[in-house]
């Protein structure tokens, strides 16, 4: 038997990332062990093609008081198909399925490239042109540092989509500048809660209208998040029915502002630490 073909994230295949992750045979290789919670680098083989991925069972997630309702993994699938919905497609193929060790989420596996930098931290209070200032981060303990992200559209896209899920926790290290020039956005288990949650590293364009393509995504949203259309009926496979509704609401709230949300005040508005 001749072995698998070895395929690149996101490329064209005979097999849809979607059957691959769902129906391929997963092999653990190693543990992610920076990650809060169990996180395995696996291959997954189906159809004569292979690729890396991502498996989070849900045996290995830490409860978090403020979110009692479903799973981390069940989270992560409800981003990616709200990204998918978006059109913007910056959430990894995501899926929900049995594994060695359970039920858990799987993703195919991306590969930043370390040449692109979207971050920074400057200690001139102008960030510059190109750059979006953030707000003061603590160096150390005698120095702070403007943090600065990049003027770019495919970031833009993601503050939206973000603010659309109730992002909890974006830093810096979630955001993964594909070598082909598209940007993926992981780690999303934090998300969907039904009061204002969103901290995030995203916050320079804070107030400022939203772009023409943002609403019109958007009100796609609205019409597919209404009772009984396609998106509305998959995230409530995945969340709770009060969670949809808080989708619903954050995408109408978004519509009639025409603007970016800014930080609420009520507690820190930029997750730590911020990569």
């Amino acid at each position: 038997m001749s072995a698998p073909e070895r395929i690149p994230p996101r490329g064209l295949t005979a097999v849809d990332p979607l059957d691959l992750l769902t129906s391929g045979e997963l092999t653990v290789r190693g543990q992610i062990r920076e990650a809060s919670n169990a996180v395995l680098f696996c291959s997954v083989a189906y159809g004569g093609q292979e690729a890396d991925c991502v498996y989070k069972p849900v045996a290995g997630e830490r409860p978090l008081w403020d979110f009692p309702d479903g799973t981390l993994a069940q989270r992560e699938v409800a981003a990616y198909e709200v990204s998918e919905a978006t059109g913007w497609g910056l959430v990894p193929p995501t899926v929900l399925r049995d594994g060695p060790f359970g039920p858990g989420m799987v993703q195919l596996w991306m590969e930043g490239d370390p040449s692109v930098s979207l971050l920074a931290l400057v200690d001139d209070e102008e960030a510059g042109e190109g750059w979006k200032a953030v707000g003061l981060a603590q160096v150390d303990e005698d120095r702070t540092a403007l943090l600065v992200h990049a003027d770019d559209v495919r970031l833009r896209r993601l503050a939206v989509l973000d603010a659309v899920i109730n992002n909890g926790d974006r830093k810096g290290g979630h955001l993964l500048p594909a070598p082909d020039g598209k940007l993926y956005a992981i780690d999303h288990g934090v998300t969907f809660n039904v009061d204002d949650k969103l901290r995030t590293l995203l916050w320079g364009w804070a107030g400022e209208p939203l772009p023409q393509e943002a609403l019109d995504v958007l009100a796609r949203l609205d019409a597919s998040l209404a009772p009984g259309a396609p998106l509305a009926t998959r995230l409530a496979e995945l969340i709770t029915p009060a969670e949809v509704a808080a989708v619903r609401a954050r995408v109408g709230a978004l519509r009639t502002s025409g603007r970016h949300p800014e930080p609420s005040g009520q507690w820190p508005a930029i997750p730590w630490p911020p990569v």
